[in-house]
């Protein structure tokens, strides 16, 4: 940062109107991209799923609260563990105030891990958040979607996620799913996305990506996140 290269006004203005061209090409194939995501065929959901969560016991079908399109974050807490993964948990910071826009977009949005209901709502209270939270822990639906493995999955370091075989270094994995209810009431699975694919849904790092250190992350991986209330003020 000591060494970076100053300008002057004149000459900062001519550099940020070439980064501005790359940053528009990058705009419009992200939207080419988006078009190709919504393009995508779609897979009927057949299989019964029963949640535990806030209002009971609730189908998938339930919980699009009358709404067609339905975003499931698929928040890594498994049924041993005593808290919500810290990663999880930042994404998770930002969900309420983005929900209340995304209901009037015909979405609902609601997070679904593996622990039973009672560990969710206790952390859910911890953390001062108000979305809706659901266990999927009496189903196969985190197995379904491909965000829970075996002991013995994790023991071999080979489970299927994101869409490849590989290590999935947790019992639980962090992802999203999307999916459309039609007027017959018939639910279709749309979309999913893991690791990576979920980056651009945390606010945090899309502001420190316009900041000058970026990330800092370096030789530390995302692991310097806490949960909200673990920083040192």
């Amino acid at each position: 940062m000591v060494t970076h290269k100053v300008v002057s006004g004149d000459e900062w203005i001519e550099a940020r109107k070439l980064l501005l061209a790359k940053e528009k090409e990058f705009t419009h194939l992200r939207d080419e991209l988006s078009q190709q995501r919504r393009d995508l065929p779609w897979e009927v959901v057949s299989k019964a799923y029963v949640f535990d969560g806030p209002d009971g016991k609730q189908t998938l079908p339930e919980l699009f609260d009358g709404r067609s399109q339905l975003l499931i974050y698929h928040f890594m807490f498994g049924p041993d563990w005593e808290a919500g993964c810290p990663h999880c948990s930042q994404w998770a910071d930002s969900f309420d105030g983005g929900i209340v826009h995304l209901n009037q977009r015909d979405v609902t949005m609601v997070a679904v891990s593996r622990a039973p209901y009672d560990k969710l709502a206790a952390y859910k209270k911890r953390m001062g958040w108000r979305f809706k939270w659901l266990s999927s822990y009496a189903t196969d639906f985190n197995f379904d979607y491909r965000v829970s493995f075996t002991p013995e999955e994790v023991a071999r370091k080979a489970a299927f996620y994101n869409f490849t075989t590989q290590d999935p270094h947790s019992s639980e994995r962090e992802g999203v799913s999307v999916f459309y209810q039609n007027a017959t009431g018939s639910v279709f699975h749309t979309y999913s996305t893991y690791a990576r694919g979920i980056d651009m849904l945390s606010l945090d790092y899309q502001y420190l990506d316009l900041l000058p250190k970026g990330r800092d992350e370096a030789g530390r991986g995302p692991y310097w996140v806490r949960r909200h209330d673990e920083y040192d003020q």
